[in-house]
């Protein structure tokens, strides 16, 4: 019988939207306009309307929060309406993209 191990991350993820661009998908050339659906230092979940590979590199980058970075695809998941949900680890970060966590409104005023 197989063991099922469960992973914790290093860091949490936040849930926040960031517009960001996408470019590198080995079938489909160009660039892709989509949004984070939550990011840390070292990744995010992305939407996207390409199916990328595992492993595959593609640069994110957004200027909004003035960030750019080599990643790598770690999973791609599809979603419902033929969309699709990757998650990518920052290989090469350059900006932050998160730059703090939430904080409780007690702790904000114990502060």
């Amino acid at each position: 019988m197989a063991q099922l191990y469960q992973v914790k991350r290093g860091e949490e993820r936040i849930s926040k939207e960031v517009a960001v661009l996408l470019a590198g998908h080995v079938d489909t050339p160009g660039v892709e306009e989509t949004m984070t659906e939550n990011v840390s230092a070292n990744g995010a979940r992305v939407k996207t309307t390409r199916q990328w590979t595992p492993k595959e590199q593609l640069l994110i980058g957004s200027s909004s929060v003035r960030v750019m970075s080599l990643a790598r695809v770690v999973y791609c998941q599809a979603l419902k309406g033929g969309s699709f949900a990757i998650g990518v680890e920052f290989l090469e970060p350059t900006g932050k993209w998160v730059v703090n966590p939430p904080v409780s409104v007690g702790e904000s005023l114990r502060k």
